[in-house]
């Protein structure tokens, strides 16, 4: 049997070694556009700021090594400009300008996505970065200036102004929205947006590219903004021409449709990556995830289905984590922002522990968020932005919303714990205990976005920190009690329903339960100041 696979990198290797593994009389082969076909394309950025010091280190695998240890048959510089399905071929271009026609008994599409390009004056202008051709433009225009602009701030857009900034490069970040990294919600990007700014990042929200040249860009304020080097990292588009042109379905946002099995519309063609689409393990429905973790599985599995052995797409929650100048913001799920915009029911609990024993040296505070559905208290979503420690966090969430935990189960989770590397309890337990608070009635609990609203409505906020903390900065409109003094000062209290809050959510929680045993309505303000001060900054 004659096997072709359609590109390379991350999907189309791991099929193509796992079907060697599976059928040593197979005929494989591998048709890759590019120069390379196993490449470590997340750690393109790191090579450009030097933290990777040899560009080889990123090439994993080469035509030869494939074929001499898994008999595969790679052929690079090579382009499928068609496929022919009731032929059972693809017609290619070979690196001297040839076209050939190729036949397959079973073909697999891993082409991948392209980054995207808008129709911005001057886009011809811009960098991007998807391989290791693209890292070798960019560097060289990065010996050659002092300053960039780099459009997006998604995941690519902060690692490369980051790691044009470890080469001494002034970095302008531009993004359209309100923060950055959009998975994340406002309030969880604001020490983000703090850590880019104090390292020299120019961080411009809520501004958009109207023009590029060879000197910089002009946003939509007309504002210019100086650069002879360009970056465009706005996203990424499924590479489905081939596909679609084949008369193979395409989903509305591009991607190649396939069934649970990988299968496309025609039963002799497969297919796997960022170019496919993926099922949300939210809401059930169709999916671009383009990550790397993602592609190596299918990848892996769809070998098996065509092998004839079991095997099945299983939902995805997005897994992801990036670094920002020694911060890591990790996320699972979906986010508030989503969730809302949805019309989906959430319960939302903030805190912010440190990453390991206080006592013991090293500690560091940590943001952690999580979205639960309050109807059936199964996790939605989380979030963490940490010093240290967001991906063990995050990890452990992920595991538990792939098993189907509840919200609370996070409780009872039995964690690694020695007191350098977490605590006896773990920053994921207390999530779950405040969970199990909120879901039992033992608390209720106000975002910070709708503080506002609520006092507008004749709400009262407390604030139970201590006289120094009120006096350093305190929400306007706040009654200070600090919490020790509550239960002699009741009568201190201002009439009708209250809102207590404290630096981080776990003395306000102490203060509403006392309230509430007095005969007192009592809201503990979700996050506390902490978190109400980052979303305020953010919305400003």
């Amino acid at each position: 049997m004659r096997i072709v696979i359609i590109g390379g990198v991350a999907a189309g290797m791991s099929a193509a070694t796992r079907l060697r593994r599976l059928q040593e009389d197979a005929e494989i082969i591998v048709v890759e556009r590019g120069e390379h076909v196993s490449v470590a394309n997340c750690g393109l950025p790191y090579h450009l700021g030097g933290v990777i010091e040899n560009r080889s280190a990123l090439l994993l695998q080469t035509p030869e090594s494939l074929a001499a240890r898994f008999r595969i048959d790679v052929r690079v510089r090579t382009e499928a400009l068609a496929i022919h399905t009731a032929e059972r071929a693809v017609e290619l271009r070979l690196p001297d300008g040839t076209v050939e026609s190729l036949g397959y008994d079973e073909l697999v599409l891993t082409p991948g996505a392209a980054p995207v390009r808008p129709p911005i004056p001057g886009i011809e202008h811009a960098l991007t970065l998807r391989d290791v051709t693209d890292l070798d433009r960019l560097i060289g225009a990065a010996e050659a200036t002092e300053e960039a602009v780099v459009i997006g701030a998604g995941f690519i857009g902060v690692e490369v102004a980051e790691n044009l900034v470890a080469r001494g490069i002034a970095v302008h970040l531009v993004e359209a929205a309100g923060h950055v990294i959009a998975p994340l919600d406002p309030e969880m990007a604001e020490p983000v947006h703090a850590r880019l700014r104090s390292h020299g990042v120019d961080l411009r929200l809520h501004s958009r590219v109207v023009g590029i040249d060879s000197d910089g860009v002009t946003l939509d304020s007309g504002e210019r903004l100086p650069g002879a080097l360009v970056l465009a990292a706005i996203g990424v588009r499924p590479e489905s021409r081939l596909a679609a042109e084949a008369g193979l379905e395409v989903t509305a946002s591009g991607a190649i449709a396939v069934g649970g099995h990988w299968a496309t519309t025609d039963p002799h063609i497969h297919a796997a990556g960022d170019a496919v689409a993926k099922i949300d393990a939210i809401s059930g429905d169709d999916v671009l995830v383009p990550l790397a973790n993602t592609a190596n599985r299918d990848g892996r599995l769809l070998a098996d289905v065509i092998s004839g052995r079991p095997g099945a797409a299983r939902p995805t929650l997005g897994s992801a984590i990036v670094g920002a100048f020694g911060l890591q913001i990790a996320v699972t799920g979906w986010s508030e922002t989503r969730l809302r915009a949805a019309g989906r029911p959430v319960r939302v609990i903030h805190t912010h522990p440190v990453n390991h024993a206080g006592y013991y040296p090293g500690a560091t505070g940590m943001r952690l968020k999580l979205l639960v559905d309050p109807d059936t208290d199964l996790i939605l979503g989380a979030q963490a932005v940490a010093e240290q420690g967001a991906d063990k966090r995050i990890d452990v969430i992920a595991t538990a919303m792939a098993g189907g935990l509840t919200a609370s189960r996070l409780a009872d989770l039995e964690l690694c714990y020695a007191p350098q590397f977490g605590s006896a309890k773990d920053p994921v337990n207390f999530l779950g205990w405040a969970d199990r608070n909120i879901a039992d009635g033992l608390v209720e609990t106000l975002q910070w976005h709708e503080l506002h609203q609520a006092m507008a409505d004749g709400a009262r906020l407390v604030d139970v920190r201590t006289p120094a903390e009120h006096e350093a900065a305190a929400i306007p409109g706040s009654v200070l009690i600090p919490l020790d003094e509550l239960r002699e000062r009741l009568d201190d209290l201002p009439e009708g329903d209250l809102i207590v809050h404290c630096a981080a959510g776990l003395r306000s929680y102490i203060a509403a339960r006392i309230l509430t045993q007095h005969g007192r309505r009592a809201w503990s303000l979700d996050g506390g100041f902490a978190t109400w001060a980052d979303g305020r900054a953010t919305a400003q």
